[in-house]
């Protein structure tokens, strides 16, 4: 692992660790009531996307990609699978851009033969998840995000994963705003959500 790579993934432990540790000594704890959070139809999400893990489909000898992307939620159910905590479930829908600039991008031509030159991959992303939130204070909340998504790839196939996995926490610090980072394959995100 190269060492750009390796204090990105050490920098993601440490948000991680941060994201479910504050909650505990934060504001109010609301997780053992249910509905105590702010009401919303519909989160919209505009987010910056970091790709640091190689994505499915096409060989990108690249370290790093990025770009724009932006997730919507519509709330389905405002007291969720377990009604003794706080938690809601959404169903959500986006798009995701991942520039992977100057990547050596292969081809696979026959059996032993490859087609490789360097030029700029960008990956679209098309994501349906499932979001289960947990309500855990008046200002964090964390998400497991079950689900699948279409890649468009250019130049190269367009793939369909038929399982994608996100997880990711939300530090709210208005009433309806919320800072949101999401961790999942093949992306993280880091962005701002509107509670609608």
């Amino acid at each position: 692992m190269n060492p750009r790579r390796k204090v990105l993934v050490m920098a993601l432990g440490a948000a991680a660790t941060l994201v479910t540790a504050l909650p505990l000594y934060a504001d109010t704890v609301v997780i053992k009531r249910p509905g105590a959070r702010t009401r919303y139809v519909f989160e919209a999400e505009p987010h910056l996307n970091l790709g640091f893990i190689d994505p499915p489909g096409r060989d990108v000898d690249s370290d790093f990609g990025f770009g724009p992307g932006f997730r919507g939620t519509v709330e389905i159910v405002k007291n969720g699978f377990v009604g003794t905590i706080n938690n809601s479930i959404g169903i959500g829908f986006g798009l995701d851009w991942v520039l992977y600039p100057g990547a050596r991008g292969c081809d696979e031509r026959g059996t032993f033969e490859f087609n490789c030159e360097d030029e700029d991959v960008s990956y679209f992303w098309i994501p349906v998840v499932l979001q289960w939130n947990f309500w855990i204070s008046r200002q964090w909340s964390v998400f497991g995000e079950p689900g699948f998504a279409l890649a468009l790839i250019s130049p190269g196939d367009d793939r369909f994963q038929p399982f994608v996995l996100y997880g990711g926490g939300r530090w709210q610090f208005t009433d309806r705003a919320a800072f949101t980072m999401r961790i999942g394959y093949p992306s993280f995100s880091v962005g701002i959500s509107f509670l609608l």
